[in-house]
């Protein structure tokens, strides 16, 4: 019997993560930009953003645990460099590319003239939708599956030399023995398409710092980029 929401897209990305949906609608909903809710469908259950809060708590969840398992002789500091290079917008972007998320997205037409809003930020968001339509349709196991098997050749690379600005900075405020940084979306502009946010950083005893970027992440780890470098602690990577 065919399963009620099971069009090709859904079909397409069941393929390429390894799950077949007992509820298809939870992976069209991972799959649908709002600006196609907007313009082209007249259905309300929304887009990916919920699912991809959800989703973004899995794939932490799950990474931690796998890190956690795989190098016991890792430290906290090391093991939360680590963390921070699997979990960043980067790696899930590089996985939206191998499960060919793009051709499977709902937007809407693009307007003549105007910007697509499948930026590569919105198909690292979505890749994490995925991950939290995973974890409803099938609990935790099946959703550390779908992880494990897609950030396997991540979590077999090499560690990256130079550790991403937000990682550093924790870093920095653990050697410190202070407490840890703190990021607060202080603006959103931009339209729902082509959004841009500004962060601040607060750590205790310093003065806090901004950053921007077209992603909540971006701007974070730009307000951190930021704080290293007026503390004179950063140096750009190669």
């Amino acid at each position: 019997m065919p399963r009620a929401g099971a069009g090709p897209e859904v079909k397409a990305v069941e393929a390429a993560i390894g799950h077949v949906f007992a509820a298809p609608a939870l992976l069209a909903q991972a799959l649908t930009h709002d600006s196609f809710i907007n313009k082209v469908s007249e259905r309300t259950q929304g887009g990916y953003e919920r699912l991809e809060f959800l989703g973004d708590r899995v794939l932490g969840l799950v990474i931690a645990e796998l890190l956690f398992a795989e190098h016991p002789d890792l430290k906290e500091g090391l093991l939360a460099r680590r963390f921070a290079e699997l979990v960043r917008r980067g790696a899930c972007e590089e996985v939206a590319e191998a499960w060919s998320l793009a051709a499977s997205i709902r937007v809407a037409p693009q307007d003549k003239g105007g910007q697509s809003p499948l930026t590569a930020s919105v198909k690292a968001d979505v890749c994490e939708a995925v991950i939290g339509a995973v974890f409803l349709d099938g609990g935790y196991d099946a959703a550390r599956r779908v992880v494990e098997q897609a950030w396997r050749p991540l979590l077999t690379a090499p560690p990256a030399a130079t550790p991403d600005a937000k990682s550093a900075l924790q870093e920095w405020t653990q050697g410190k023995a202070i407490a840890m940084p703190v990021y607060e979306v202080t603006a959103r502009g931009g339209s729902d398409h082509l959004p841009h946010f500004t962060v601040s950083v607060s750590i205790a005893g310093h003065e806090p710092e901004y950053g921007r970027g077209a992603s909540k992440r971006d701007a974070q780890q730009e307000a951190a980029r930021q704080f290293l470098l007026r503390q004179a602690i950063w140096k750009e990577p190669a």
